[in-house]
């Protein structure tokens, strides 16, 4: 995901090649096109981590979950801005309501 969003930044700073840059040479498409494509991996990889999830496991489910929710936050910073680098307001908003604001009960 860092690679979609950060993508025109690590260009500009002359970054190694990125994953967009990889598929468009790769299968000679445009840089749109090797987006849509690599989202669409990305959603599919959600429903097979999902899927996998309910699937009973030897694996403690605590340490399952860890897991889990560590891919769900790399989603929650990398959705439609890379919040991890360029921290704004939404990241901000994002984590104060997880980890701060009480849920009523």
């Amino acid at each position: 995901m860092s690679d979609i969003v950060g993508h025109k930044v690590e260009q500009e700073r002359g970054h190694v090649s990125s994953a967009v840059e990889c598929y468009m040479k790769q299968y000679g498409v445009s840089m749109q096109e090797a987006y849509d494509e690599l989202y669409k991996q990305i959603n599919n990889a959600w429903k097979d981590i999902n899927e996998e999830f309910l699937k009973p496991t030897a694996a403690p489910t605590s340490a399952l979950n860890r897991i889990l929710n560590l891919a769900r936050v790399i989603d929650l910073l990398y959705t439609g801005e890379d919040a991890y680098t360029e921290v704004g307001e939404s990241a901000k908003t994002s984590i104060t309501a997880l980890l701060i604001d009480s849920i009523p009960i």
